[in-house]
């Protein structure tokens, strides 16, 4: 019997750009497969904000319906990515006694350990938890464990990594999108996206940084063990770049934005001049003097706020390196620069399911919105590797966690306060009774 596929939708609300995935799933495939990617220019978004409602709701409905056009039907729903300012990552840890002899975990053990991580936590009441990350499991002091459930110690630990984010900022993407006509089923913040579109199993295995370098921000992961121990995001994007640019040069912006996609960080053979129409006049740069007001915003950007946030770990624990995705990620030689700055070996990402995508479209600019879809797959096979707020209660404002609705993100043409440590525990037990 004939069983329609399942179509996987992810929307990546970003500061430059728009852009919308549909993937299709069906018995011949384990994985989804990308069957169209939307695109638009951004408006009323400015470092990952949305500052002018009606603007970005014009930008979401355009990506939309050029994703439409390119499959050939109605989009309803989409798991949301996007940015911001002010995005917290909390690790908490607990520990419990298994007895004065050694004896299996049971499920009630990982209820106790995860009650225990998560009364360290204090959530103002502006804020929500977005994601809930279990990040690892000791029994005994053997840190690594997936799964301790079965397994035998007389001393449980965990660490609980907590993504936490201020409350009017989810309230205005979920607002923006749904006044698009396009229902929000699942919000994921960008920088965990882009890692999931730009990084390898090997490198996370590894320990790996992802750096998503956008318009507005650049997304922060960091990867140990398989398992993301810090989410966070730097102010400073492509946008900074750009005024830079326009600042030094005395020209206007839409002038320097062109300057910056034709900077190379690459060794200059010998001394380059541009000429550059500026309000009806022709006005000749020297292009070093552009590629060192890159440069020097490059190297605040590495050298100071990515440094900042490596400070509580040690760079040994990131073999392989540093991956860049996002629009600034293709200005050629930025991989070397980075790698000098940071002292580590870094690459430039496509998307994995780069050759999926259409052409134009499958570069590292688009990692986020195929790491959507890396995640919403990933939430299917382990609904709780990543415990996930419930929309409804985003959308009015109360932090807590909860399964994930599961549903089709489009629909064919033919067819149609301060949060109690209680609430939260008592949706995560349910989480790990279903799980285990």
């Amino acid at each position: 019997m004939y069983k329609e596929p399942e179509i996987l939708v992810g929307l990546d609300l970003g500061t430059s750009k728009t852009a919308v995935v549909v993937a299709e799933r069906d018995s011949r495939f384990q994985e989804p497969q990308i069957i169209g990617v939307g695109y638009a220019p951004s408006q009323g978004i400015r470092k990952g904000l949305i500052i002018n409602l009606e603007q970005a709701v014009r930008s979401v409905r355009q990506a939309v319906r050029d994703a439409e056009n390119m499959v050939g039907f109605q989009i309803s729903e989409a798991t949301v990515s996007f940015s911001g300012m002010d995005v917290t990552s909390v690790m908490s840890r607990g520990m419990i006694s298994l007895g004065r002899t050694p004896r299996q975990v049971s499920i009630a053990d990982v209820e106790r350990v995860i009650e225990a991580a998560q009364s360290e936590l204090s959530i103002p009441s502006n804020r929500v938890t977005l994601h809930t990350i279990p990040v690892k499991y000791s029994i005994d002091g053997n840190s690594g464990i997936d799964d301790p459930l079965g397994m035998t110690g007389i001393r449980l630990e965990m660490e609980l990594q907590s993504v936490i984010i201020p409350t009017t900022v989810v309230q205005n993407i979920i607002n923006c999108v749904e006044s698009a006509g396009v229902a929000v089923n699942g919000l994921v913040v960008k920088s965990l996206a882009s890692a999931l579109g730009a990084l390898t199993d090997e490198e996370t295995r590894a320990g790996v940084i992802s750096l998503c370098i956008g318009g507005g921000t650049t997304g922060v992961a960091m990867y140990t063990d398989g398992r993301p121990v810090k989410l966070s995001v730097v102010p400073i994007g492509g946008d900074h770049i750009t005024n830079d640019l326009a600042y030094v040069m005395k020209i206007p912006i839409s002038k320097a934005e062109e300057i910056k996609k034709m900077v190379s960080l690459l060794p200059a053979e010998e001394e380059q001049e541009l000429d550059v129409d500026v309000r009806g006049r022709t006005v000749t740069f020297n292009v070093q003097e552009a590629v060192d007001v890159v440069r020097c915003r490059l190297e605040e950007l590495f050298g100071e706020h990515v440094m900042n946030q490596l400070a509580e770990y040690k760079m040994h624990m990131f073999p392989a390196g540093a991956v860049l995705s996002g629009g600034v990620a293709k200005t050629p030689g930025i991989d070397f620069f980075a790698s000098e700055v940071l002292n580590v070996p870094v690459r430039i990402a496509d998307p994995l399911d780069m050759y999926q995508m259409p052409p134009g479209r499958n570069d590292c600019e688009y990692a986020t919105a195929a790491g959507i879809v890396r995640y919403m797959s990933s939430k299917e096979r382990n609904p709780y590797r990543f415990i996930e707020a419930p929309v409804s209660q985003l959308r009015s404002g109360v932090s807590s966690l909860a399964q994930p609705a599961v549903g089709k993100s489009a629909k064919r043409n033919d067819g149609g306060s301060v949060r109690s440590v209680r609430g939260l525990l008592e949706y995560i037990k349910k989480s790990v009774k279903e799980l285990f």
